[in-house]
């Protein structure tokens, strides 16, 4: 009998669990994992586009080929942080904020050797900044899928980096 109530205990447990709203369960999430988890998919985003842009754009045949290396691997990962989050019930931007949008218009708007130099520049910047978020989310995210994602995409991040750091230095 004591047997039978704990099980009914738990079916009621995942019951109300599985049937619990998106908001119940992404207030689960830390505040930390859910500011990354945002952060990543703007970020996301904006590789995807502005790599669309280089492949379109560049005069560089390595340029090129980066930007189309940006919207392949930086679309699965995108891919796969949705999967989390919403497993999770969180909601992730699905166009550009107004800051990454200023960024595509601007190298949108120029052409040859100075649009190459910008995105390339570009590039370095932001695959820096994203080393350090993935990093520090990958040490010391709170929640475990979040986390795992963060760890598993900073070894592409810095693959990228080490990718466009070689473009830049040729270029100079």
């Amino acid at each position: 009998m004591k047997t039978y109530l704990q099980f009914l205990i738990l079916a009621g447990s995942l019951t109300t669990f599985c049937l619990a709203s998106p908001s119940a369960r992404a207030a689960d999430v830390p505040a930390g994992d859910k500011t990354f988890a945002m952060a990543a998919a703007q970020g996301g985003l904006t590789e995807v586009t502005l790599g669309q842009l280089a492949a379109d754009k560049a005069t560089s045949q390595d340029v090129k080929d980066f930007g189309s290396k940006m919207v392949t691997d930086h679309g699965k990962a995108n891919d796969d942080l949705k999967a989390i989050a919403s497993s999770k019930g969180l909601t992730l931007p699905d166009k550009l904020d107004a800051k990454h949008q200023a960024m595509v218009d601007k190298l949108n708007g120029l052409s040859g050797a100075a649009f190459d130099k910008a995105y390339v520049k570009d590039m370095v910047t932001a695959h820096k900044k994203d080393d350090a978020a993935f990093k520090k989310e990958a040490s010391s995210g709170k929640d475990a899928d979040i986390k795992a994602f963060a760890a598993k995409t900073d070894d592409m991040v810095q693959m990228h980096l080490k990718m466009i750091e070689d473009i830049q230095s040729k270029m100079k």
